[in-house]
């Protein structure tokens, strides 16, 4: 049995993952309750998470013991807590994570074999290179994309879809969190 893998990301309508702007504030400033209990829903069923070493790094310096003091949100509490995998060729265990592991390779051979052994969905939060070239391999079977509802044109960073093969999607799911937040659920095809 294949372990199914999903690529979930936060972006903005205009496809970035991230502001370099502290105005922002997490979830751009646009979080709600629904937003919030949807995610927990979502990190509350057993899963593997995977990363790349880059998004492990963010991962490890914002989301510290200091950070959960100030209110973590639950939902990253558990992402937390699940087994994860961080492919790396930099990175050396013990990692400042709880129940992570560092496997050391080329990514789309790491989760090509992580598919084929988990037997836990696996699911990669961020991580956009990573997840471009694991899409291009055809190793990815869900895109999740959480869309907020703003434009960063002049402070976005971490453009999420630049420098990826062209795809055509289907729509699985969608659904509207908050009033205005979109969560679309697709399956990419890579087109030839």
């Amino acid at each position: 049995m294949t372990a199914t893998y999903t690529f979930d990301v936060f972006s903005t309508l205009d496809g970035y993952g991230r502001p370099t702007s502290r105005d922002w504030g997490g979830y751009w400033g646009r979080q709600g309750p629904e937003l919030l209990e949807h995610r927990l829903r979502l990190y509350e069923a057993e899963q593997r998470m995977v990363f790349g070493a880059d998004t492990y790094r963010t991962f490890a310096r914002v989301l510290t013991p200091v950070f959960e003091k100030s209110g973590r949100d639950p939902w990253v509490t558990r992402m937390m807590n699940l087994p994860a995998t961080v492919v790396s060729t930099t990175l050396a265990e013990p990692l400042d994570w709880p129940d992570a592991t560092v496997v050391s390779g080329d990514a789309v051979d790491v989760v090509a074999r992580l598919k084929e052994e988990s037997e836990v969905p696996l699911r990669s939060h961020g991580s956009m290179s990573l997840n471009r070239a694991l899409m291009a391999a055809g190793l990815v079977d869900r895109v999740q994309v959480t869309l907020f509802p703003v434009i960063t044109g002049r402070t976005g960073d971490h453009p999420v879809f630049r420098g990826a093969a062209d795809f055509d999607l289907e729509l699985l799911e969608s659904r509207t969190l908050d009033g205005d937040i979109q969560e679309l659920v697709y399956r990419p095809t890579l087109r030839a």
